[in-house]
């Protein structure tokens, strides 16, 4: 699978991390920055990724700044961007198999990195659901 990667200064270390433990499962990673942890304004790369996710340039994304938040409302400025915030496996799940989330969002500054690994694995392996869901999904995205 080809994913697009971001993050801030605040998720630089397991951006790093996480591009590793991808590439080391096969997966192409295209990285859209930051590539340092000096301090920097998320969205500059949340809207990269967010553009190459809506291009079909990449077939998802991952991004990570300190609390989510910041990333979760640059990338869903974009229309067909679904970015879900995810702190748990079950949450990360829940993204995919309900919402079909193009954009997996973890806090840095909240969570283990082995749990970054275990919500991004559970992510990428969890299908959608569609049926009643894809009905929810066609209504968000009149707008």
């Amino acid at each position: 699978m080809k994913i697009g990667i971001c993050s801030d200064h605040a998720g630089f270390e397991y951006k790093t991390r996480l591009i590793a433990w991808l590439e080391d499962g096969g997966h192409e990673v295209v990285n859209f920055g930051t590539d340092s942890a000096d301090s920097m304004d998320y969205p500059d790369v949340a809207h990269p990724l967010a553009k190459a996710v809506t291009k079909g340039d990449v077939q998802c994304g991952i991004a990570m700044c300190g609390t989510g938040n910041g990333m979760s409302f640059c990338l869903n400025k974009h229309i067909g961007i679904r970015a879900g915030l995810a702190w748990s496996v079950e949450i990360g799940k829940l993204l995919k198999q309900h919402n079909n989330a193009n954009i997996l969002v973890m806090p840095a500054r909240f969570i283990p990195f082995e749990e970054v690994v275990n919500i991004t694995k559970v992510w990428i392996d969890t299908p959608f659901e569609g049926g009643r869901h894809q009905r929810r999904i066609e209504k968000i995205e009149q707008f």
